[in-house]
């Protein structure tokens, strides 16, 4: 019998070393964007139920918050406000003494090292609970968009070092980014939500901001999740309004989408690995059906392998513990 021929694959996984060495796929601490949720009140911590791991904190701690990711190696975080107050216009999110206006001076005097990214959004602070304006049940797309000028505005005065508009009102970016000019703010960039599907894996997160709809649903101004080449629409459209960095989210349902805006656009491509995705594997890992460690950084791998250059994720802290661990 004359011999097989075959590629012997298994000679670069042979041991711990060799497959370090050849692995294609890295992740480091930079790559991640740690986000916040900030309350009013004192020394409050409220554990999201439905996020273990995950809190509201108030001002007078995000101090403590922000050294323990320096001390990390973790260099950005995006700020999520949860107001006391909320009205039928959100209020809150451009007012320059707003949760997250305050929480961004606080940070910037206290590790100015630190990336600020702000939410520009208003679903927080309506008490409707839509992203826009909102009139006989009609959430409304271009007087939306002025208020949402106004809160990016605000944030950049309060120091916030990148926009993260994620409302989905069209135009958004082109109006943001000529507010912003307007206003002097010519150097901040914005990191556009460019590709928002209307997911079923936001949920946890609703809970920690706050923020349900208290009627209807985001269908009409978020993505459907069946659509892909929409996705390419959206993206190119936030790109030729001066977007400087696009976001995909949910992650893990839509790696093609990701892999698809990265090979379409030249810009940096970050991931949102949303609350839902953050509570099933925490659920699992509670219950001993999986290893939480090694699933959350496959799953990590896998996000940026996909294309994404920067991961915002809930798993951030433990995920660089258990990569320094590693090393």
């Amino acid at each position: 019998m004359e011999p097989i021929q075959f590629k012997r694959h298994r000679r670069l996984r042979k041991s711990a070393n060799l497959r370090k060495m050849v692995r294609e796929t890295h992740l480091h601490a930079e790559d991640f964007i740690y986000p916040l949720f900030i309350v009013e009140g004192v020394n409050t911590r409220n554990e999201v139920s439905s996020m273990p791991g995950v809190e509201q904190i108030s001002l007078d701690l995000l101090k403590d918050e922000i050294d323990e990711l320096v001390s990390l190696g973790i260099q950005s975080v995006i700020l999520f406000g949860v107001p006391d107050e909320k009205d039928d216009c959100g209020t809150g999110a451009y007012d320059d003494e707003g949760i997250v206006q305050k929480a961004t001076r606080v940070i910037k005097e206290h590790a100015p090292e630190i990336l600020v990214v702000a939410d520009t959004c208003l679903c927080e602070y309506t008490d409707h609970g839509h992203c826009g304006l909102v009139e006989d049940g009609v959430i409304l797309n271009d007087s939306s968009l002025e208020l949402l000028v106004q809160t990016a505005v605000s944030q950049a005065k309060a120091g916030a070092d990148i926009i993260a508009p994620s409302n989905m009102m069209d135009g958004f970016v082109a109006a943001i980014r000529k507010g912003l000019d307007d206003s002097g703010f010519q150097d901040v960039p914005i990191m556009s939500y460019a590709v928002k599907y209307s997911s079923a894996f936001y949920g946890p997160f609703r809970d920690a901001a706050n923020s349900t709809p208290q009627f209807g649903d985001r269908k009409t101004y978020q993505m459907d999740p069946a659509n892909r080449l929409e996705a390419l629409r959206e993206a190119e459209s936030d790109m030729d309004e001066g977007a400087d960095l696009l976001i995909v989210k949910p992650a893990l349902s839509y790696l093609d989408i990701i892999r698809d805006v990265r090979n379409n656009f030249n810009v940096p491509v970050v991931a949102y690995n949303v609350s839902g995705e953050y509570s099933l594997i925490k659920a699992a890992a509670q219950n001993g059906w999986i290893d939480e460690r090694a699933t959350v950084l496959e799953m990590l791998t896998s996000i940026k392998r996909a294309g994404a250059d920067i991961i915002i994720t809930y798993f951030a802290k433990d995920a660089v513990k258990w990569l320094q661990e590693d090393k």
